[in-house]
């Protein structure tokens, strides 16, 4: 185990992926994982051991063991593996050696701007003579550079601007759009995301846009399916009533007949309502 001091004492949880996750859990093993992962942060997010994992768990009986193992196989990644030996095996969890890497790069970097900030005030130079500021002439701004410039607007902002739910840090939201998303488009990316919206009943189950960027689930099966209101469209056209919607289901009426389409169905196919 590494040495290293960890700057940061507070864990941060987001509470509606944590619950969504773990909504299978028995309360024992919800314990257990929250366990495993304070302990993994108080280790700057570094590998550790399954023996680790049965101590920071205090098991004692072979049932404890199995259910930390389970937890371990289910939210941890195998770093190595020893074949001879399982409780030599040592684990990560993506999630948080990610958020230990934002939160250092964003300390690294705010002490730098401190130093540097510093130096500019005093005007420290390399021999730590104070020296008088040289005046800087300031340029006379440019109006038509900066309304070409407002017209610009920057992918994360279309994407911000387009998704139905704003959850979370848009500060931090941005940052790891530009590190995931930077190469696709904005708006099939915030299609993506309301699309998970939308099938999301309950709207405080609905995880905050930095964590969904963050798990990629851009990337999900699920979030590339057909825009549910976009069927609804071309059924209307093709000469579909759409009446409404009950539970799940979507109900159209053509010819005296009525139809549906389940909206949990990946590919939304439309079958006769005999209900």
């Amino acid at each position: 185990m590494t040495t290293e001091n960890n700057k940061f004492h507070a864990l941060q949880l987001f509470t509606d992926t944590f619950t969504a996750e773990t909504v299978h859990l028995t309360n024992e093993k919800v314990g257990q994982y929250i366990r495993l992962l304070c302990f993994a942060w108080t280790k700057n997010a570094k590998p550790f051991s399954t023996e680790n994992a049965y101590t920071i768990c205090q098991c004692k009986t072979d049932d404890c063991c199995i259910n930390v193992y389970e937890l371990l196989e289910e939210f941890f990644i195998l770093k190595t593996e020893n074949k001879e030996n399982r409780n030599k095996n040592t684990w990560l969890q993506k999630r948080l050696v990610q958020e230990h890497k934002y939160l250092t790069e964003k300390y690294n970097k705010k002490s730098e701007s401190g130093k540097k900030g510093a130096e500019k005030r005093w005007n420290i130079s390399a021999n730590g003579k104070t020296m008088a500021p040289i005046p800087i002439p300031s340029p006379i701004p440019n109006k038509n550079t900066n309304k070409a410039k407002n017209r610009e607007e920057k992918p994360f902002d279309i994407f911000w601007s387009s998704i139905t739910v704003k959850k979370g840090s848009k500060h931090r939201s941005m940052k790891l759009y530009e590190a995931l998303c930077g190469t696709l488009e904005p708006q099939e990316v915030a299609n993506s995301f309301n699309r998970m919206v939308d099938d999301v009943k309950d709207k405080q189950f609905v995880p905050h846009v930095a964590t969904w960027i963050n798990q990629r689930r851009f990337e999900d099966e699920d979030s590339n399916k057909p825009d549910i209101n976009n069927i609804i469209t071309r059924l209307c056209k093709l000469g579909y009533n759409h009446v409404g919607n009950v539970g799940n289901f979507e109900k159209f009426r053509k010819n005296n007949k009525f139809y549906k389409i389940d909206r949990l169905d990946i590919d939304y196919k439309i079958v006769e309502d005999s209900d």
